[in-house]
């Protein structure tokens, strides 16, 4: 048995575009040549193969038995060399770490530190996603969580990095001296707050530290921690809020705590998934997220 010699890749080409929509002038509009060349193509295979591959008659163009064996080889050779091509495209990419989390803490701590992470490691490319629902990382539409917990999830990778507590806060510019002074201060109140279970508010706050006559049902209402802590900085009232996430505006001087107490809050936790807690860059994520997760610290 004689071997077959293989037709040239353009002559391939031409004939699985035609196979493709069974028109040779459609063909040849998607290849850029004449129709014309696209039939030079196909005569040339068939001279090859010493057989036809198509029939041609008024009613248009159909596969010959020979050309539905062709078209199967040629599908299965172009989803291949496509899927190659792409892999060598996406391996020249910059690797990407999309990274899902609220937009409180993407707003008032992350977004502040991404200069300092893009100088240490300039060739991650961040991709930053908000979301108020849990992302079901199995999905993998993303890689890594950062998540506001009272525990670490099973059956996920998780690591600690910050215990939070809420305190008060508020401008400067209120001179809030004793816990007295709230009586002349309008108190924020953020609701929708699902963790903690035992919500750090100003009924828990009364209770722990007063004052006891303090009308605790008066004052503004926020849906968004980031919006109240925005109004404190204008001087419009005190707000109990998360400590990780004032801690940059009270750096920055544009808010005080004028008092040396808290409310227990819940845990920041990084979330991969197993398979995914020891690629290069999530350890990079990782490790820089646990040394620049404290306090005070503004790189």
């Amino acid at each position: 048995m004689k071997s077959s010699r293989l037709p040239p890749l353009g002559a391939l080409r031409a004939f699985h575009a035609v196979a493709d929509c069974l028109s040779f002038k459609q063909a040849a509009g998607q290849l850029n040549v004449s129709a014309t060349a696209v039939s030079h193509q196909i005569r040339l295979i068939e001279s090859m193969l010493e057989c036809r591959v198509f029939e041609r008659n008024a009613q248009g163009v159909k596969l010959t038995e020979a050309g539905h064996l062709l078209y199967t080889g040629t599908q299965s050779a172009f989803t291949a060399l496509e899927e190659s091509v792409k892999k060598i495209d996406q391996a020249r990419q910059p690797p990407a770490l999309t990274i899902t989390t609220t937009s409180n803490f993407l707003t008032n701590w992350l977004v502040l530190r991404l200069e300092s992470f893009k100088a240490q490691f300039p060739e991650i490319d961040l991709h930053l996603h908000t979301s108020v629902q849990s992302v079901d990382l199995t999905q993998r539409t993303v890689d890594v969580a950062i998540r506001y917990r009272e525990t670490a999830e099973i059956g996920l990778h998780s690591t600690l990095l910050y215990e939070d507590r809420f305190i008060v806060v508020a401008s400067p510019a209120l001179a809030l001296n004793t816990l007295s002074d709230l009586h002349r201060t309008t108190l924020f109140h953020v609701e929708n707050r699902h963790v903690p279970a035992e919500n750090p508010d100003w009924k828990h706050w009364q209770q722990g530290y007063g004052p006891e006559n303090l009308n605790i049902s008066r004052g503004l209402y926020f849906s968004d921690e980031t919006h109240a802590l925005q109004a404190a900085v204008a001087g419009q009232g005190v707000v109990i809020a998360s400590k990780l996430l004032a801690e940059d505006l009270i750096k920055r001087k544009m808010l005080v705590a004028p008092f040396d107490l808290s409310l227990p809050g819940a845990n920041y936790y990084l979330v991969t998934l197993e398979d995914t807690a020891d690629r290069p860059d999530v350890v990079s994520l990782r490790d820089w997220m646990q040394k620049n997760m404290h306090p005070g610290t503004l790189e």
